[in-house]
C-alpha cells in the first residue's frame, strides 16, 4: 500500500458542487486537500471525487470488508453504505461489530447501518433476534449511519408497534431510514413514506419508482449480480436526478473483479445523460443523504478521489482514500490482513431418506424463478413420482429445492422450482437470505444430499456436485464470507459458476438466484426452513394442491 505524503495532481478538475470542470492542480497534504489552483496544465486526465455504492450487503461478495475493499478500489469506489443484515442474522450485534472493526483496518470508507430485521420474519429460523435494547445500542453508535432496510413493509404500512418503534429510535438519533418495499405503490407507498422511510432499492418498474418519488422517497437504482433494475429505472435521471442514487445491493466476487459502480456510470453516460448529472447522483446524493464523511474534491476535504482518462471511457487510473493511493492501473495496493472467523453453525449431515416427499395431491405449487429478479412466480404443475417419492423432473425443468436449518438439527423443508435448468447434479449454499440457512437445488436426492453435506462439513460455504466431481468454497466467517485473498475467492467462485452453467443452468448468477429463494419478504412464492411461503398472503402455504 502506498503511504500518505504531500503531492500534487494536475488535470481537468471535476467540481460537482459548482457543476463545473476546469484545468488546475490539486494540492494534497497529510491526506487532506490543502488547496485547488486553477491554472493551465499539460495533463489531460480527469480528477474527481471517488464513487459510492449507496446500498450493499458486503457479505454477499463472500469477502470480509477488508478484502471487498481490495477489489472495489480498483474500480474507483471509495465508500459504501453497507447493511450488515446478513451477518447480523447469524451473529447479532457481535457480527456487526466484526464488520466495523475489520473495515477500519484498511483505507476505505465503510458506513454501516443498524439492521432493522433480525430476524427478517417470524417464519424462519435465524441465529439472532434484536429487541429495543439492541436497536438503541446500534443506533447510538457513531459508526452506525442509518436504520437499514425496513423489509417488513406490511408491518410499517399497518403501523405495527415494533416496526414503528425502530423508526422512532432512528429519528431520535437523527438517522435516516432505508426502505425495502418491492411492488408497493399508491396509498400503501404513501403510508410507507409517511412513516419515515425515505429510500427504496427494490423498485422494478418506472411507475412504482415515480409513485414513491411523488411521496418524497429517493430511489436507489440497483444493478447487482442477480437483481438488475438499471434498464427499467435509469430514465429517472431525466427529471429526478436529485432523487436518484446508484447501488449494487449484492455483488458476487467474480463480478466485483470485473467492475462496480463505475460500470453504471459508463452505462448512464452512454445513454446520453450528462456526465456531471450522473456523477452528482452517484457521489453527492449519497454523501448528502446519509451524512458521509467522504470528500467531494473541495479544499479542506479528505482527499477521496479518483483519476480517470476521460468522461466517456471512464477508465480508472488511480484511486485515493484519505490521500492514500490505494489502486493504480488495475492493481490494488490494499494488503490482506489476518482475521478471526466467528461462526454460528450447528447443522448435522443429512440422509437421502430425509428428502423423500410423499405425493399428497394432484398438483404441485412450484416456485418460478426469474433471471435478474428477486421476485418469483407461482405455477401449478403435475409432478413425477418414483417409488412413492416426488422427484425432480428434468424434462419439465422442475427441480427439488431444499432449505435446511443451520442453527440446530432439524428436518429439511422441501419445495420445487422451475428455471434453474440443471440437467445433472446439485448446488448448495449457506448464503440464503435472510436467515442464512442452507439452500440447495438439484436433479436427484443423492446429489442434493451430497451438495448440502459438503457445505455442512465446512460449516458454511457454496458447493456443486455432478456425476464427475464435488467442489466447495469454504466460508468460515458466519458461513457467509472467506478471509482469503479476494481475487483467489473470485477465481474459485468463477470455477464453480462455470461448472453450474455447464450443468445446464441458463441463469446469469445461479448461486445468487438460489440464495434469494429463501427470501420470504420478496413475493411471490419462497421456501424457508419451516416450509413453503406465500409472499402475497405473508403466510405458509401447502406444497400440494387438490
Amino acid at each position: 500500500m502506498k503511504s500518505k505524503n504531500t503531492y500534487r495532481l494536475s488535470g481537468n478538475i471535476v467540481d460537482l458542487r459548482a457543476n463545473s470542470i476546469f484545468k488546475g492542480t490539486v494540492h494534497v497534504e497529510n491526506g487532506v486537500i490543502a488547496k485547488i489552483v486553477k491554472q493551465q496544465v499539460v495533463e489531460d486526465q480527469y480528477i474527481l471525487p471517488g464513487l459510492i455504492d449507496s446500498h450493499i450487503h458486503i457479505e454477499s461478495s463472500m469477502l470480509i470488508p477488508s478484502e471487498f475493499a481490495k477489489l472495489a478500489v480498483v474500480h474507483g469506489t471509495v465508500a459504501t453504505v453497507s447493511d450488515p443484515h446478513e451477518i447480523a442474522n447469524v451473529l447479532g450485534i457481535d457480527g456487526i461489530k466484526y464488520m466495523i472493526s475489520n473495515g477500519k483496518k484498511v483505507p476505505f470508507k465503510f458506513y454501516f447501518g443498524a439492521s432493522a430485521c433480525v430476524p427478517a420474519t417470524p417464519f424462519e429460523t435465524s441465529g439472532f433476534q434484536f429487541h429495543e435494547n439492541e436497536m438503541e445500542e446500534l443506533l447510538g453508535m457513531d459508526e452506525i449511519k442509518y436504520l437499514s432496510e425496513m423489509m417488513n413493509f406490511p408491518g410499517v404500512i399497518n403501523s405495527d408497534p415494533w416496526e414503528m418503534k425502530k423508526i422512532e429510535i432512528a429519528k431520535n438519533y437523527n438517522k435516516p431510514v432505508d426502505g425495502h418495499a418491492p411492488g408497493v405503490s399508491g396509498d400503501d407507498a404513501k403510508k410507507y413514506a409517511e412513516a419515515g422511510v425515505i429510500t427504496d432499492h427494490e423498485c422494478f418498474t418506472m411507475n412504482e419508482a415515480l409513485d414513491k418519488i411523488s411521496f418524497g422517497m429517493k430511489i436507489q437504482i440497483r444493478e447487482g449480480s442477480a437483481a438488475k433494475n438499471f434498464d427499467a429505472l435509469i430514465d429517472l435521471m431525466k427529471d429526478h436526478d436529485d432523487k436518484v442514487l446508484f447501488c449494487s445491493d449484492d455483488k458476487h466476487p467474480n463480478d466485483l473483479v470485473k467492475g462496480h459502480i463505475n460500470e453504471l456510470v459508463v452505462r448512464a453516460i452512454k445513454r446520453g445523460y450528462e456526465p456531471l448529472k450522473v456523477l452528482r447522483s452517484v457521489i453527492l446524493n449519497p454523501i448528502d443523504h446519509y451524512g458521509l464523511e467522504v470528500g467531494t474534491l473541495q479544499e479542506n476535504d479528505p482527499a477521496d478521489m479518483i483519476v480517470i482518462n476521460n468522461l466517456d471511457e471512464f477508465s480508472i487510473l488511480q484511486t485515493y482514500v484519505n490521500g492514500e493511493l490505494v489502486a493504480e492501473n488495475g492493481s490494488s495496493y490494499i494488503d490482506s490482513i489476518p482475521e478471526d472467523q466467528p461462526n454460528n453453525f450447528h447443522a448435522t449431515p443429512i440422509t437421502i431418506d430425509s428428502l423423500v416427499v410423499e405425493p399428497k395431491g394432484s398438483k404441485l405449487r412450484v416456485i418460478e424463478a426469474f433471471d435478474g429478479q428477486l421476485i418469483t412466480g407461482f405455477l401449478s404443475e403435475s409432478f413425477k413420482v418414483d417409488n412413492n417419492n416426488v422427484v425432480s423432473d428434468m424434462d419439465k425443468d422442475i427441480l427439488k429445492l431444499v432449505v435446511l436449518n443451520r442453527y440446530e438439527k432439524a428436518d429439511p423443508a422441501i419445495a420445487f422450482i422451475k428455471n434453474f435448468n440443471i440437467k445433472n447434479g446439485a448446488i448448495a449454499s449457506s448464503v440464503a437470505h435472510d436467515s442464512h440457512n442452507i439452500v440447495a437445488v438439484g436433479t436427484s436426492d443423492e446429489a442434493i444430499a451430497k451438495a448440502i453435506n459438503l457445505v455442512i462439513k465446512e460449516e458454511g460455504g457454496i458447493s456443486m456436485v455432478n456425476d464427475k466431481e464435488g467442489k466447495v468454497i469454504p466460508l468460515p466467517v458466519a458461513g457467509l464470507m472467506s478471509t482469503c485473498d479476494g481475487y483467489r475467492v473470485a477465481n474459485s467462485y468463477q470455477i464453480l459458476d462455470d461448472a453450474v452453467h455447464k450443468m445446464g443452468s441458463k441463469l446469469r448468477a445461479p448461486y445468487m438466484t438460489l440464495s434469494f429463494m429463501a427470501l420470504l419478504v420478496i413475493p411471490e412464492l419462497k421456501l424457508s426452513d419451516k416450509g413453503l411461503f406465500d409472499g402475497i398472503k405473508f403466510n405458509f402455504t401447502s406444497l400440494f394442491m387438490k
